[in-house]
């Protein structure tokens, strides 16, 4: 039986010089692959293995977890596409995205994420980066949204670092 492992990912380099979008998209689709890059070659159980207690944090969990953000904030909020919930989160569990990863389908997963990285470009591309959506804190734009997520994904790219260490003990990058 051939054991499932996170395929390798196609990491792009980060653009150094010009205008702002593809500036902004290009740092988001690094980090993006920077995260994939972290679980590549691991198997399904490896991906599942939380930190260190009392933490549940694993790969997986990050991976979904970027999922549900990526569509919070580009399709929901900055589309405004009210037809789409959540993917792993529900009232009841509301932290679903990192504490159902023990009985996930990390293929199913990685797959899921993928996609929404897909439509959520999508559903932004014809949009303005000044582009204003109604917000908790109040009008909040487009740009705001490239700018949280790239922090977003650098904070947690920090985390998938330490996690893929203690696993295999693979740095860097």
């Amino acid at each position: 039986m051939i054991t499932w492992t996170a395929p390798e990912a196609h990491r792009v380099t980060e653009p150094r010089t010009g205008d702002e979008r593809p500036m902004l998209q290009g740092w988001l689709d690094h980090h993006r692959q920077t995260l994939l890059h972290k679980c590549a070659g691991l198997t399904a159980e490896q991906l599942k293995q939380a930190s260190v207690e009392p933490s549940n944090l694993t790969l997986l969990g990050l991976v979904r977890h970027m999922a549900e953000v990526e569509r919070w904030w580009f399709r929901i909020n900055a589309r405004q596409d009210k037809t789409v919930g959540d993917i792993y989160c529900t009232e009841e569990r509301p932290d679903g995205d990192f504490d159902d990863v023990a009985g996930a389908d990390a293929e199913a997963d990685l797959a899921t994420f993928l996609a929404e990285i897909e439509l959520c470009d999508d559903a932004v591309a014809a949009l303005p980066l000044e582009h204003e959506f109604p917000g908790r804190a109040g009008p909040t734009s487009l740009r705001w949204v490239y700018t949280h997520m790239i922090e977003e994904y650098a904070r947690h790219n920090g985390h998938a670092d330490l996690l893929r260490e203690r696993i295999d003990g693979v740095t860097g990058g």
